[in-house]
């Protein structure tokens, strides 16, 4: 069994990327996708944790079988934007190294910072106590989402859940809300493959589009490069999985699986299983590698 969609502390998750590495061992997963928001600041950490946990292995003398360590697939969800709505890429099997990706990752950052601090302005205007660097220190190295400043008002009072936040504050349309600058999901596939991976349409039923208007976004990412649609998801029904399978098979696209794990942030979904139903097999990130 493989994850091919799980978020760590690096973005909204609340598992730090080592913790995910162990949990991942704990649940039995042979590997999983780190797909951070915008960032791979966590990769280095998981995937040398990892290998840090096979070499101690390697050197027990224990004859008792020890557990798998998870193979970490460095990837990363881009958000973008299209015909108004949030539209999410997820990148596998990236070269998440490689300087042209790196310097856009650079500059989405900076973008998202100052759309940030502008987003405290406005809280602050609505009698709420916070700054930027007050919301860097509570969440030490993460790329600060609208999660965080949910979690922040949560923590210092303002608000019932996280739910009243993005209600009240942060969601779209509310009155502390700044969008984003964001790429297209065409610029989003040719970049994660400009980095030698492999683009994957995240989560499609979640954008509640018409079935001819996905139709018509699948057919025009197909044409310049995408390789993959999320068909495999925590939250998707018998009839969703198959519709998403049905266009997988239209367009010559391979099937991607994820729980979108957040830890405590998405509370009712685990690692792996998702509601308690998800399995993604082994051969769906066989078929998913690149030299396939």
């Amino acid at each position: 069994m493989v994850d091919l969609h799980v978020h760590s502390t690096c973005s909204d998750g609340t598992y730090t990327p080592e913790e995910l590495v162990d949990y991942a061992m704990e649940k039995g997963l042979r590997a999983f996708a780190l797909t951070d928001h915008d960032t791979v600041n966590g990769l280095d950490r998981a995937i040398r944790y990892a290998e840090e946990l096979r070499q101690v292995q390697a050197a027990s003398p224990s004859d008792a079988p020890l557990p798998q360590v998870p193979e970490i697939i460095p990837g990363i969800e881009l958000s973008t934007e299209y015909q108004g709505k949030d539209i999410h890429m997820v990148g596998l099997f990236i070269d998440y190294r490689q300087p042209e990706f790196a310097h856009y990752l650079e500059d989405f950052i900076r973008s998202r910072e100052n759309r940030n601090k502008k987003m405290c302005v406005l809280l602050r205007e609505h009698d709420i106590d916070i700054t930027y660097e007050a919301l860097l220190a509570e969440f030490p190295g993460a790329i600060i989402t609208r999660a965080h400043f949910a979690r922040y008002l949560l923590s210092h009072g303002y608000i019932q859940s996280m739910k009243e936040a993005f209600d009240r504050y942060v969601g779209d349309h509310c009155p502390c809300f700044v969008p984003r600058e964001k790429v297209t999901p065409a610029q989003a596939v040719e970049l994660i493959l400009g980095a030698g991976g492999v683009p994957v349409l995240a989560h499609p039923i979640l954008y509640h589009m018409s079935d001819d208007r996905l139709d018509t976004l699948v057919a025009e990412l197909k044409k310049i490069g995408l390789v993959g649609i999320e068909a495999i998801y925590s939250t998707y029904n018998t009839a969703e999985e198959r519709q998403i399978r049905g266009l997988a098979a239209k367009y010559d696209l391979k099937i991607s699986g994820g729980s979108d794990f957040h830890g405590a942030n998405k509370p009712k979904i685990d690692l792996g299983t998702g509601w308690g139903k998800l399995y993604v097999p082994d051969e769906v990130l066989e078929i998913l590698r690149p030299d396939r």
